[in-house]
Order: structure tokens, then C-alpha cells, then sequence
């Protein structure tokens, strides 16, 4: 393979094609990481062949999550980052879906993506189909709604209190003590009368 970065891209990116071309839908190189927008249905496949291939050899998955983009049919990215210790660099993989329809999950390739399916599943709703224990991992049990979606509001559905009288953590709609303020975003010296030593060469170059 070649030594230098775009001559290493070129080559992966021509063998990812040779051998899957009818999944790949997009790759581009940016900041020194190859970007690989695959079909969800091939996701397994595709993660599979990049691991186990004696080309690729990206065998360690370093992080899985979710992005949302709202005004999209399919909203949701699932994207994955994988490490080559052969290649020294990484690569990123991209599928998208929507609300309902769940990605094949990756555990049986990498173990590891065990708590990061789950915390795509409670942070976005991301459902992964095949997962071994699919459930909420940093949320409460019975909470409504997953906070990383754009349209998630900022106070949430529901609040958490420990009641003394009933002596246990009860769930109760979000109730504001004050209304929203709105700042000027002004410094605390802006519209001062006096100037602070320094701050005379501001004023010199206006």
C-alpha cells in the first residue's frame, strides 16, 4: 500500500468500492479521515468487511452514535468510527433511517457497541434490531422522550422529586418557579462612566 495519506485513501477507497459498490452511497476525505455513507440494510455487512479485510484491517470500533436532523424523512445518522492500529488512522461510516425503522446491530462484530446502541436508542429513540438487551442506559426508567433530539424541549416532559410522605421518587409535569429571562448579553463594563486602567486604547482606536 502507499505511504502517504492520499495515496493510502485512494487505494481504500477504490478496494471499498471494487467489493461494495452497489452499498456504498458516498465517500469523501476530510481532515485526514475517509467518510463512508452506506446503505442502512448494509451496515453489518459493510462494518464486517472493513474489520475482517486484509486491506482495511479497521478491527477496533471506537465510538457509535446518533445525529438528528429533523426536517429530514430519514432523521436520523448512525455513524461509527473505527480504528486501523494496522494503518494508524480511522475511518467513519454513516447510515441513516427514521423513527421506526431499526439498523441491524453491530454487537456480534464488536462488543463493545453493546452501550453505545443503547445510548443511541435512549438519548435519539434509534432503534437497533438483533441488539441482545436493548433499554435505556443513562435516563431513568419510565422517562418520556429522548433528550438529544432537536425537538426535545430544554425543560424536559417531567420532573423528579422524592416525596417524604410517600417515601419514594415520584414523576410530576415540568412547573417553572420563574418565567424565562432575557439577557442583553452585555458585558458587565459596557456602559460604565468611568475606564479601566488599560482599556484606554480601545477607545484611541475608535
Amino acid at each position: 500500500m502507499s505511504t502517504t495519506s492520499s495515496d493510502m485513501w485512494a487505494d481504500i477507497r477504490d478496494h471499498i468500492e471494487m467489493h461494495h459498490a452497489d452499498d456504498v452511497r458516498d465517500m469523501s476525505v476530510s481532515h485526514g479521515e475517509l467518510t463512508i455513507t452506506v446503505r442502512r440494510a448494509a451496515i453489518l455487512n459493510i462494518i464486517g468487511f472493513l474489520r475482517d479485510d486484509p486491506i482495511c484491517k479497521f478491527n477496533q470500533m471506537i465510538d457509535l452514535c446518533g445525529v438528528d436532523y429533523p426536517e429530514r424523512a430519514r432523521r436520523f445518522d448512525v455513524v461509527y468510527h473505527l480504528l486501523s492500529m494496522a494503518h494508524n488512522t480511522r475511518i467513519r461510516v454513516k447510515c441513516s433511517t427514521d423513527e421506526e425503522t431499526p439498523v441491524m446491530s453491530i454487537v456480534s462484530l464488536f462488543p463493545n457497541a453493546d452501550w453505545y446502541e443503547r445510548e443511541a436508542f435512549d438519548m435519539y429513540g434509534i432503534i437497533f434490531d438483533q441488539h441482545p438487551d436493548l433499554r435505556r442506559i443513562l435516563t431513568d426508567y419510565g422517562f418520556e422522550g429522548h433528550p438529544l433530539r432537536k425537538d426535545f424541549p430544554l425543560t424536559g416532559f417531567v420532573e423528579v422529586r422524592y416525596d417524604e410522605e410517600r417515601k419514594e421518587v415520584i414523576y410530576e409535569p415540568v412547573v417553572l418557579q420563574q418565567e424565562y429571562r432575557s439577557f442583553d448579553f452585555l458585558s458587565p463594563w459596557e456602559g460604565a462612566k468611568y475606564i479601566l486602567p488599560g482599556d484606554e486604547k480601545s477607545e484611541a482606536a475608535e
